[in-house]
């Protein structure tokens, strides 16, 4: 026989790990291993012997002894290995042993291992030392060489892993593998991590090192099948415990429990993605239920506009006015955002969706954006002619009042005229009176005829106005029909009167020659002169029915001469009240003293002057209305052109956009006043019966449809941009990336309106390095434009340029991950959702996932296949 007497030397190259292995664990035969750490070596390293050499059904009892033929060491390696070695020697002589022993060697040496100093003669003689550091070798090499966190080496790695998982634990600071284990609490809160079923970790103190070791210790060999390789009364009593033996114990659990950071990594994907779609879930339904709330509103609205049964009285048609007022300004502009903020949600929802690989949300029937649409375009079609029957029936009532006291007044001025006359022409005052006197009553006679035939066409009006009311089935019409026909009948007997006393006077008029001229040609020219300034301001107070523009172009081509008429009225006041002042300066040049009384007339001077300047309150109204409407009409579309160019143009990032958005937001809301202010004077205008307004071409239609739409722009153009900041997000694209993307659409935006032709999109994708072919760039316009627009939106080529480029989850992620909760099983339990899963996510995939109809499978087994599947809408095949 012969013995080997020096040990055999292995291959030069050597991984970074083995470097540091080798580097670290030379073995110097001249030193002694301290009796501390040789204790707990030799009790952790026999204990890692023995499980694994349990799995072959043998264990060893004293280290140095039991691996010195070599059999025992060639079985531990081929369980840890799960390759065969050669054949070993039969024979029990030293040299069997050492020949065992070297292909024992020669194995760890073909795993890359480096052996300095350890030969088979020392294993064979049971020299401890190199024995243990023969084990520390194979540990080394077998069960935590290939640990690694982050690209560490071994050693790093197992470290960093235990960082990382005790890193949230109070008292516990991983920071080598001696002193930082020595209270028990790291090993405790490495089980805590992942099985905190098994230890109460709040109840564990510092100060009771010894309770928690042999806490750590009894849960892992009873649970985790983990055998105890350490006494804690070593640990306790030890300055600085052996590094190689806890790194021995510790990379034990790192390997209990790789599967269960595999299952956490699956469950962490699932929950991403279930998390996913139950945001999209309750956005649906959100989208859903404001849709119906929307939709039953405008149902029971429409109803209410179209219900166009008048009122009897004014009061009561002015209520459904006012009605309708609070309707447009109170109960309308929130179902306005409503509509807004839906078709918000809508595109936000849709956005999502796209972006988290899932298919286009479709709602329920009859709640589609373009069916909310409809429905609203049906309404305010509604609306619009609802408010223009109250308007007519308002003025049809008003039209009615008007007339009964038109009627009331001319009947009131009419009687207050006629009042004493009867008696004035019955009077014989001319018998007696002197010749100066006669002549006066004659004067005085003759205007009093005048002043009659210009009264004659008030008298006309009133039975005009009389059979008008009777026309229109006035409700008091018997009261009027009496009232005319006594100033019918009085109307005659005053003209038989006059003509009686014209008879009387006749035949004396030439007994009386002198006559006040002056008086008299005043009474003649102001009596018709008041005539017709009553007869003028009454027309200009009338209010006109009108039904189609002749008539409307009627009234102002009569409006328009009447105003021409007005220079020469003013020449008869200034003839007139020139007659008056000639009067005066004849009685100041003559010293007569007047009475101040007008013996022919009851009409002042002043009454002329007062008459002639009457206000002008309607005017105002119109110029008042037509001052706002002017600002605020041109204020709106300003703001439309601004807030369209936003989209397209390029200014900072996305957030500085969305700032400055939100600014004019703001801005806009704080407009609102303005409109308030002129929708009151729009009432005043109504209520004053004003309903044109020559000032201006702005209408309080046109402002409000103006200003809905301003706000419907101002907060989708928010929502793109929110939606271009969850697309950058979502798909891991940076600003300069985004704002490439827009330079190039701007670029080819020809018409500046925010999109672009397919001829000028096939340009752009050229010139950011496309190589197009007509089938190509047809399945590409397929997904820009679905609904066959013939336009490119910029939402549309972001989501393209985005879809291109960014990677998301697929049914087959989600699947996988399933199948490693599974264990690889193709159905799984509700026990292992709710143990691998958070409750919320694990209830979601119960109540979703189908019976699995497989066979093998337990009862209640669920079928995780079609559910992944179905998160992306993808047929289950």
């Amino acid at each position: 026989m012969t013995a080997i007497e020096t040990p055999v030397q292995y291959g030069s190259y050597m991984t970074s790990e083995q470097v540091y292995m080798t580097q670290e664990d030379d073995w110097d035969r001249d030193l002694l291993l301290d009796p501390a750490w040789e204790k707990q070596q030799r009790k952790t390293f026999t204990a890692w012997c023995n499980s694994h050499l349990r799995k072959a059904g043998t264990q060893i009892e004293n280290i140095e002894e039991d691996f010195r033929n070599g059999l025992k060491l060639m079985l531990l390696l081929e369980v840890i290995s799960g390759e065969r070695l050669p054949k070993p020697d039969k024979g029990k002589m030293r040299f069997h042993k050492i020949a065992n022993v070297n292909k024992a060697l020669d194995f760890i040496c073909s795993k890359g291992v480096k052996l300095v100093s350890i030969g088979a003669e020392e294993i064979v003689d049971g020299n401890v030392k190199m024995t243990l550091g023969m084990i520390w070798t194979i540990i080394l090499r077998f069960a935590i060489q290939d640990i690694s966190v982050e690209e560490t080496s071994a050693k790093e790695g197992l470290l960093l892993w235990c960082q990382r998982k005790t890193a949230p634990y109070r008292n516990v600071n991983v920071q080598n593998f001696h002193i930082s284990w020595k209270d028990g609490l790291a090993l405790c809160a490495l089980i805590h991590r992942h099985r905190p079923d098994l230890i109460d970790y709040s109840k564990l103190r510092k100060d009771d090192p010894m309770g928690n070791l042999n806490t750590a210790f009894e849960v892992a060999e009873k649970y985790l099948d983990i055998p105890k390789m350490l006494d804690a009364e070593d640990i306790v009593n030890t300055p600085k415990p052996d590094e190689k033996a806890i790194m021995t114990y510790v990379s034990c659990f790192y390997h209990a429990f790789a599967g269960a950071e595999q299952a956490e990594t699956a469950a962490n994907r699932i929950c991403k993605v279930l998390a996913v779609n139950q945001e999209n879930e309750k956005l649906m339904e959100e989208y859903e239920k404001l849709a119906s709330e929307l939709l039953e509103w405008i149902r029971r609205t429409i109803p209410w506009l179209e219900n166009r049964v008048a009122e009897q009285t004014m009061r009561a048609m002015q209520q459904k006015l006012e009605d309708f007022r609070d309707y447009r300004r109170v109960h309308k502009p929130p179902k306005v955002q409503e509509k807004c903020q839906l078709e918000i949600n809508f595109n936000t929802l849709q956005t999502k969706l796209r972006l988290s690989n899932r298919p286009a949300f479709m709602p329920s029937e009859g709640k589609m954006v373009s069916d909310i649409a409809n429905a609203w375009k049906g309404l305010e079609q509604v609306e619009k002619g609802y408010e223009e029957w109250l308007l007519t029936e308002i003025r049809r009532l008003e039209r009615l009042d008007h007339l009964a006291e038109k009627f009331k007044q001319k009947c009131s001025l009419h009687e207050s005229w006629t009042s004493g006359k009867v008696e004035l022409l019955s009077m014989k005052d001319y018998e007696s009176a002197s010749l100066m006197e006669i002549r006066a009553l004659m004067r005085k006679h003759e205007a009093f005829e005048s002043d009659l035939a210009a009264h004659q066409d008030r008298v006309e009006q009133i039975a005009a106005i009389a059979q008008e009311l009777n026309e229109l089935d006035y409700h008091d019409a018997v009261t009027i029909n009496a009232r005319c026909q006594g100033i019918c009948d009085q109307w005659d007997n005053l003209g038989t009167l006059t003509q009686k006393r014209r008879d009387s006077l006749e035949r004396v008029e030439k007994l009386w020659e002198t006559i006040d001229q002056l008086y008299l040609e005043f009474a003649k020219r102001a009596a018709p002169f008041n005539n017709w300034m009553d007869g003028a301001t009454e027309d200009l107070q009338d209010m006109f029915i009108v039904h189609s523009i002749e008539e409307i172009q009627s009234l102002i081509t009569a409006h328009d001469q009447f105003k021409a008429t007005l220079p020469e009225a003013d020449k008869e006041r200034i003839a007139t009240m020139g007659i008056q002042n000639e009067i005066v300066k004849i009685a100041q040049t003559y010293g007569i003293k007047l009475s101040g009384i007008n013996p022919y007339t009851v009409l002042s001077p002043q009454d002329i002057t007062n008459k002639w300047d009457s206000d002008a309150s309607s005017s105002r109204l119109r110029r008042q209305f037509a001052a706002q409407a002017n600002i605020i009409g041109p204020w709106i579309q300003t703001k439309m052109e601004e807030i369209s160019h936003v989209s397209v143009d390029i200014a900072g990032s996305l957030e500085e956009q969305m700032s400055n958005l939100k600014q004019y937001e703001q801005n806009i809301i704080n407009y609102k006043c303005n409109i308030d202010k002129l929708e009151g004077d729009h009432q005043l205008s109504q209520e004053s019966l004003i309903f044109d307004n020559k000032h201006t071409n702005y209408t309080m239609e046109h402002v409000r449809v103006g200003w809905e739409q301003l706000l419907t722009t101002i907060a989708r153009t928010i929502n793109e941009v929110e939606n271009q900041i969850l697309t950058r997000d979502a798909k891991g694209i940076s600003q300069e990336q985004l704002n490439e993307f827009r330079a190039s659409f701007n670029h080819f935006d020809r018409k500046r309106n925010g999109m672009m032709d397919p001829d000028d999109f096939r340009a752009c994708l050229i010139s950011m390095g496309y190589d197009l072919g007509e089938v190509e760039f047809a399945r590409i316009m397929t997904l820009v434009d679905s609904n066959n627009t013939g336009v490119v939106t910029f939402q549309a080529f972001i989501d393209f340029m985005t879809r291109e480029t960014a990677e998301t989850d697929t049914a087959d992620q989600v699947m996988a991950s399933f199948k490693i909760l599974a264990s690889d099983k193709t159905y799984i339990t509700v026990e292992e959702l709710r143990r691998e899963l958070p409750p919320e996510q694990a209830d979601y995939c119960i109540s979703r996932m189908t019976s699995y109809i497989g066979s093998g499978a337990p009862p209640g087994a669920l079928d995780y296949i079609s559910f992944s599947s179905a998160l992306y809408g993808e047929s289950d095949l």
